[in-house]
């Protein structure tokens, strides 16, 4: 999908099979290793200094999407060599990344991982072996929102508009929403059990580094805006 859209993008970036391939592989590295070293910063660094061969030990669990976004984000700067032809690989990647979200959200409530916060609506599930009342079905929350609602703004924008023509700018708006969505889909999920509210009044990590994606993203969208279109 993301050659399809090259093809179509009218912003003077074609990628061959080739090209889309290496990029993948580059972005494929690039969440591994950001979305572990992003866990490890974020979330729970004091356990991970005391035992420091744990952060190599990824099948005991522990990303970051924070985390994973920035190692895209690198990844597709180092592949490009480029800033005007990063940023136009980033605008494809913005419009696909939702599918991804979606089905690795979904992962989540099938495998009981990012339960939500107790409820007593129609709505509440029993988290298997973790929770013994029911609670808000977080996953799936981000699975419509930061998945399925966020391919449809993306896709639409990419379709029907001429940002694709403004490097930068689906990126930064697929920040932007993204950020949005988490946030609010924070108000239903658990926070991290190590962590807890960073605030008395319930800010969560997950918020606070989504505000601060929330910004750039908009940064990115004004320097798009700004940059005449090459």
């Amino acid at each position: 999908m993301v050659r399809a859209l090259s093809r179509r993008a009218d912003n003077g970036l074609a990628l061959s099979k080739k090209d889309v391939d290496d990029l993948l592989t580059w972005v494929i590295f690039g969440v591994i290793i950001g979305g572990r070293l992003g866990y490890v910063l974020f979330y729970n660094l004091p356990f991970f200094i005391a035992h420091p061969l744990e952060i190599f030990a990824v099948w005991h669990g522990g990303m970051s999407f924070h985390g994973g976004l920035i190692g895209v984000i690198i990844a597709t700067f180092l592949y490009a060599r480029g800033w005007l032809r990063g940023l136009k690989m980033l605008d494809l990647l913005a419009v696909v990344a939702p599918i991804g979200l979606f089905f690795g959200r979904i992962a989540n409530f099938v495998n009981m991982e990012l339960m939500g916060r107790p409820t007593d609506s129609h709505f509440g599930v029993f988290f298997d072996g973790v929770s013994d009342v029911p609670r808000h079905p977080s996953p799936l929350y981000e699975a419509l929102t930061e998945g399925l609602v966020l391919f449809t703004i993306m896709y639409c924008l990419y379709q029907f508009t001429g940002l694709r023509k403004r490097a930068g700018a689906l990126a930064g708006i697929m920040a932007m929403c993204y950020a949005v969505f988490r946030i609010f889909c924070e108000q239903f999920r658990a926070p991290d059990a190590q962590i807890g509210f960073l605030t008395s009044w319930g800010l969560t990590m997950g918020q606070l580094l989504s505000g601060v994606m929330f910004l750039v993203g908009g940064g990115l969208v004004l320097c798009a805006l700004l940059r005449p279109k090459k």
